[in-house]
């Protein structure tokens, strides 16, 4: 689930722009609420639209300050009620800098989410270059690897043996990989030949609106 800001004047505003300011004002958690809802909301309804389709499911990033608000879990719930969609369906996506930011604390976050039956996931892995023990503590699904070790596989070979120790890692700890940012099919080649699972980037969609990821979802289930 990826935000834009619809300016008036500037147009389309990168998240970038606009969501550092919204952390430091606060404001990034009635955003990060919205976002939330309307993600569950969409998805749902998707999965109504496109029924032979396998359960559809929607990741959504989480800002630190969504992490320090006690009540998140709660909020959540309520938003999966109002919306009607399966807890299953919903992944949330946590930086690794905001997990080591408060290790103890957002370990028990995420251990109320993931009692609940939320997917969780650690996002840009290996930017936080800290000691790994902390992932054996964490009650996650996924680790996404930072699309910067991806890019460097092909441009000069120097990230291959990272990337290959992060995904044998990751798969001793009975845990699924997500490699970011894959935009050529060397990459990709590289990725499979890896044991890594699964993938994203402009390889396969570059962004899609509403009515993009519609034909898209249309044209798979035909």
């Amino acid at each position: 689930s990826l935000l834009r800001w619809l300016h008036p004047s500037m147009g389309s505003v990168a998240p970038d722009d606009f969501v550092p300011v919204a952390e430091e004002t606060g404001l990034i958690v009635p955003i990060g609420e919205w976002v939330l809802r309307e993600s569950c909301r969409q998805m749902r309804a998707w999965q109504e639209k496109f029924p032979a389709l396998r359960p559809l499911t929607i990741n959504v990033n989480m800002s630190a300050r969504q992490f320090t608000q006690p009540d998140l879990p709660e909020a959540i719930h309520k938003i999966l009620l109002e919306t009607g969609l399966d807890i299953s369906c919903l992944r949330l996506e946590i930086t690794e800098s905001v997990v080591l930011e408060a290790l103890e604390s957002t370990t028990n976050l995420l251990n109320r989410l993931k009692n609940m039956g939320v997917q969780l996931e650690i996002d840009d892995f290996g930017t936080g270059y800290s000691s790994l023990s902390y992932l054996q503590q964490l009650p996650i699904n996924a680790i996404k690897i930072d699309r910067s070790f991806i890019c460097k596989m092909t441009q000069d070979g120097s990230n291959y043996g990272i990337v290959q120790a992060i995904i044998a890692m990751v798969h001793n700890l009975g845990l699924q990989v997500i490699a970011e940012g894959v935009e050529v099919p060397e990459q990709l080649s590289l990725l499979k030949s890896l044991g890594c699972e699964s993938a994203q980037g402009f390889l396969f969609y570059h962004p899609l609106d509403h009515s993009g990821v519609e034909e898209l979802l249309a044209a798979i289930q035909k």
